[in-house]
């Protein structure tokens, strides 16, 4: 490019600093101007996130493994699958790492629910957390927790016991684990099973079970006149305290030991960080001016705007656990779909937090115009793309689209020198490029953006040739 002469007007030849767009972090800056709340602390005592990463890797050591000898393998598709084909991958990979055909099922299963693998039909992925498992320790963290909150699947339940049972085991064992955070040291499993009865008693008066007044269908092995899935239900607890208690310490959230008074559970370091995070995700969510988890998705993500991206996270985090997952989605897009450009960000900002279960519904998303950019940098992020990197995935036009969509949830939300300062972010090279292809883009907010460009740059040459070019597009002019 030659620089410009000192005669000829700045708009004809003003040349754009080239910078790789951020599109969404420039759109937050719009609303972001102080945290809500300051960043707790953890508990005292516990290690520091450089040292729970470390002990994270070690729990998934068998699980990395594995899933780096997979995506070596996939080339030749002969990456590991789920089902009975699975078995030559499986023997083909304990020969290739020293392990049993039963410790690659078992890490495989890790692996999976670690996000350290994507499954793609009968073929897998590297996940984006393998990538950075090596650099970055909240990845590694991230891939634990997901690992921790799927304990009941890393160990399943015997077979033959009653899944209502089961599922209220499972909905009760939070109490477990706060009770065991709360002591900070060793609690007796006779306590736990008190504590379990408990819950798993004031879960069943929520949902209004009573003991029905008729005849009803016999269970085998239920007393005469119980309440339908009652059966053994006392009996039954001991024994599924003990499966909860040995599927957390298969995850390395606890210990289990045996003294004097008999034995006795207590929570690892990473147990105890885990159960702290989850605790501060309800308080956080409990503290939002907008209530965000009784809120709609548009509420929700109005709630979460002016918060930094972490805290925005612990938000959606909490919103989709009270939802399913297939009405959030297509909550999340129904926003996405709407005119404001910056819930559209934050809708798949959401979407990224939902990971795997979003990626049909996204995919989908890609033939529509509005929401194309958007999807498209959510599935590269998703097959391991770095998100400096996503935007390549984009072709000219495409991210020509994205610039105008961010300067619209700018000019909605932001100050005139955020707006000036977007214009540096355009991939074009000058002003009169620029200009040239938002207007080709057809973007519905065009006139709206460019008017509030033109409005808020101080250089009277520029702003002159942007409001002419506003003004060409609403005439429908050349």
């Amino acid at each position: 490019m030659t620089s410009r002469k000192p005669d000829e007007p700045l708009a004809r030849n003003s040349r754009l600093r080239l910078v790789r767009p951020r599109a969404l972090a420039t759109a937050r800056r719009a609303v972001t101007t102080r945290r809500t709340r300051p960043a707790p602390r953890p508990p005292e005592g516990t290690p520091p996130r450089a040292e729970l990463a470390r002990q994270a890797r070690h729990v998934l050591a068998d699980a990395v493994r594995i899933a780096r000898w997979a995506a070596v393998e996939r080339g030749a598709e002969t990456a590991l699958r789920t089902g009975p084909g699975a078995a030559p991958a499986h023997e083909r990979a304990a020969a290739a790492l020293d392990l049993t055909p039963e410790q690659i099922r078992a890490g495989w299963d890790r692996a999976r629910l670690a996000g350290l693998v994507e499954l793609h039909g009968d073929t897998a992925r590297p996940g984006w957390r393998l990538h950075a498992w090596d650099r970055d320790d909240s990845a590694v963290l991230r891939g634990w927790v997901a690992l921790f909150d799927a304990w009941s699947l890393v160990h399943p339940a015997a077979e033959g016991v009653e899944p209502s049972a089961v599922a209220e085991v499972v909905e009760a064992v939070p109490q477990v684990l706060s009770l065991l955070q709360l002591s900070q040291g060793p609690v007796l499993v006779p306590a736990l099973l008190d504590l379990l009865g408990q819950r798993v008693e004031e879960l069943r008066e929520e949902r209004c079970e009573v003991p029905v007044t008729g005849p009803a269908p016999e269970t085998p092995g239920a007393p005469a006149g119980a309440a339908p899935g009652a059966a053994g239900a006392a009996d039954g607890l001991p024994a599924l305290l003990d499966w909860a208690l040995e599927g957390l310490a298969a995850v390395g959230a606890l210990t289990l030991d045996r003294g004097p008074e008999g034995r006795h559970a207590t929570l690892t370091p990473l147990g105890n960080w885990a159960v702290w995070v989850k605790l501060e995700q309800i308080c956080v969510a409990a503290q939002s001016p907008a209530g965000n988890i009784e809120q709609s998705a548009e509420d929700m993500l109005r709630g979460c705007a002016r918060l930094t991206p972490g805290p925005a996270r612990a938000e959606y985090r909490a919103w989709l656990a009270a939802r399913t997952l297939s009405s959030a989605v297509a909550e999340l897009l129904a926003v996405a779909r709407g005119e404001d450009a910056l819930l559209r960000g934050l809708a798949f900002e959401a979407l990224r937090v939902v990971g795997a279960p979003a990626e049909a519904e996204v995919r989908a998303t890609v033939a529509e115009p509005s929401l194309r950019p958007y999807a498209l940098l959510w599935l590269a992020e998703y097959e391991g793309a770095d998100p400096d990197d996503a935007q390549e995935v984009l072709t000219r036009e495409e991210s020509t689209w994205l610039w105008v969509d961010t300067a619209a949830a700018v000019a909605d939300h932001g100050e005139s020198a955020l707006l000036v300062r977007h214009l540096e972010s355009a991939v074009q090279g000058t002003v009169p490029a620029l200009l040239d292809e938002v207007r080709a883009v057809g973007h519905p907010r065009t006139v709206q953006v460019l008017v509030a460009l033109a409005a808020a740059h101080p250089d009277p040459a520029l702003a002159k040739a942007v409001r002419r070019a506003a003004f060409q597009v609403h005439t429908g002019g050349a």
